[in-house]
């Protein structure tokens, strides 16, 4: 670990999360086209679920439970170039690691393969609140 890795990053790495599989086919090879982009449907599932298990190795070093489930992420968008664009926000914005954290999601999905760029943006508009958790971090916190 180094300075800009999660306290639990150690135990699941981006590169666990990423099983060989055959690369999706793209528009030009049979893929499904998806309107207002030039990556195929497939395509499309492929990486959303790379990196929505990237961030998923990512915790807040407070809480025992990843910042995807804790619903920290606001949102994701890859373009066609395939560069990823994340906006998220923290529990509260005096957060200890809040300069940390955005750096960690990125390293998280940077090394994920097609990526060409990350880009994290930290927002508080609207503030984060429990409802915003799942059900599955909501069991991992006794919160039922």
């Amino acid at each position: 670990m180094n300075e800009h890795t999660p306290p639990h990053a150690a135990e699941v790495s981006a590169d666990d999360a990423v099983v060989d599989r055959p690369k999706p086919p793209s528009v030009a090879e049979g893929g499904t086209p998806v309107e207002g982009t030039g990556l195929s449907q497939e395509e499309l599932n492929q990486l959303t679920d790379d990196i929505i298990a990237a961030i998923k190795t990512v915790y807040d070093p407070e809480i025992p439970v990843d910042i995807y489930e804790l619903g920290l992420i606001y949102e994701v968008d890859v373009d066609d170039e395939r560069n990823v664009a994340v906006e998220m926000t923290l529990t509260a914005p005096g957060c200890p690691v809040a300069g940390e954290m955005p750096i960690w999601v990125e390293n998280a999905i940077a090394p994920l393969p097609g990526i060409q760029s990350v880009k994290v943006a930290l927002t508080f508009d609207p503030p984060w609140d429990m409802s915003r958790m799942s059900d599955e971090a909501k069991v991992a916190l006794n919160m039922f």
